[in-house]
């Protein structure tokens, strides 16, 4: 039987539309000092890539180094990541940047969220590598994630419900807009592929309420000190977030103009109407 470590490695080698490759490219071009870009996400799963805006997590060997301003260094140390658009040759994405540590860091059950190791249990591509050295490093960082998920998803049954429930939990774990039958759905995508990385991936349990409370609290937090900090890095945020809530949650919201001149306090004031509609939990 292959390691866990072995089955990532063939995971991220797969290979993907020859577009997103050049974005990550191009991508990586941004920052020096770029390690690594990995593609995940409904794109990935879906292979639609016109009209969509594809999820990219950039990762570096140093903050100071990846960047031109001192401030962004100190906002994605302070609060990783800091995320960015990209569009070039009609593809869109947006991408999140890690260092490798704060990567290896957030992928363990020890994180203090569910952000990043809740994402890598998913499915996941190396698009760009800086060289031959990065994947094997990749492929160990990211085989921490759907250990850490199953590890403290609910214990016992059949290991796919496992997998839904632990996803299920991430997904409690955030302000998310995706509709209730989201975390099953990402499983049954690709029931074969949770199955085969589950059985090498299931180690002891550490699932508890007490842990998840606290989880649940860090993750609703983080996700209004993000959405702040997004506001100053990621131009047209504010319009992002409307699309993703209207196409996860069947919403029609419009962003006035006022909202695009002040997105910090456009954003905070959706907030309290899109969690009483229950447009995002």
């Amino acid at each position: 039987m292959k390691t866990l470590e072995k089955l990532i490695a063939d995971e991220l080698a797969h290979p993907v539309d020859p577009r997103v490759r050049a974005a990550a490219a191009a991508v990586a071009a941004r920052h020096p000092g770029a390690l690594a870009v990995l593609f995940y996400g409904s794109c990935l799963r879906t292979g639609e890539i016109d009209g969509q805006m594809l999820d990219f997590y950039l990762i570096v060997g140093d903050y100071r180094q990846a960047y031109g301003k001192a401030w962004l260094a100190w906002a994605n140390r302070l609060v990783p990541p800091n995320v960015f658009p990209f569009e070039e040759q009609g593809v869109a994405a947006k991408y999140a940047v890690l260092s490798e540590a704060d990567f290896e860091r957030l992928t363990r059950p020890e994180a203090s969220n569910v952000s990043v190791w809740a994402r890598f249990a998913q499915p996941v591509r190396l698009v760009w590598s800086a060289d031959a050295a990065v994947p094997a490093r990749m492929a160990a960082i990211v085989a921490q994630a759907p250990a850490t998920l199953l590890s403290l998803a609910p214990p016992g049954g059949d290991l796919l419900e496992q997998w839904r429930q632990g996803f299920a939990l991430t997904y409690g774990a955030e302000l998310r807009a995706e509709r209730g039958d989201r975390p099953g759905s990402i499983v049954d995508w690709h029931p074969e592929r949770y199955r085969r990385i589950g059985e090498v991936a299931l180690g002891p349990s550490l699932f508890s309420d007490v842990r998840w409370r606290q989880l649940r609290r860090n993750g609703k937090a983080l996700t209004v000190v993000r959405l702040a900090k997004a506001s100053l890095t990621f131009a047209g945020g504010i319009d992002y977030l409307a699309w993703k809530i209207n196409r996860h949650a069947g919403t029609r919201i419009e962003i006035k103009p006022w909202q695009r001149r002040w997105p910090l306090l456009g954003a905070v004031t959706l907030l309290p109407r899109l969690l009483r509609a229950g447009a995002i939990r």
